[in-house]
């Protein structure tokens, strides 16, 4: 018998493999098997690469292309009212 490292639930199941990823039974978050006799877990690492792929443009259309010449430029004549 083991527990969740972050809830503390009981997770009463046998496990083949160091490295094996479940979810917690009772607050869902991922654990990662750590040792096998004793079943201990740890919390399962976060896949980055997943979360870096919502910011992506797959398309160049979607991106905007910048130029310096597309920078700010003041208008000559407001220098004249002053």
């Amino acid at each position: 018998m083991s527990y969740c490292p972050e809830c503390e639930a009981v997770i009463d199941e046998e496990f083949e493999d160091v490295g094996e990823v479940i979810s917690c039974p009772e607050c869902g978050v991922e654990l990662e098997v750590i040792s096998i006799d004793p079943v201990e877990f740890d919390l399962a690492p976060v896949d980055d690469e997943e979360d870096d792929d919502d910011f992506r443009f797959d398309d160049a259309e979607d991106e905007e292309e910048w130029d310096d010449e597309d920078s700010y430029e003041e208008d000559e004549d407001d220098d004249d009212d002053v």
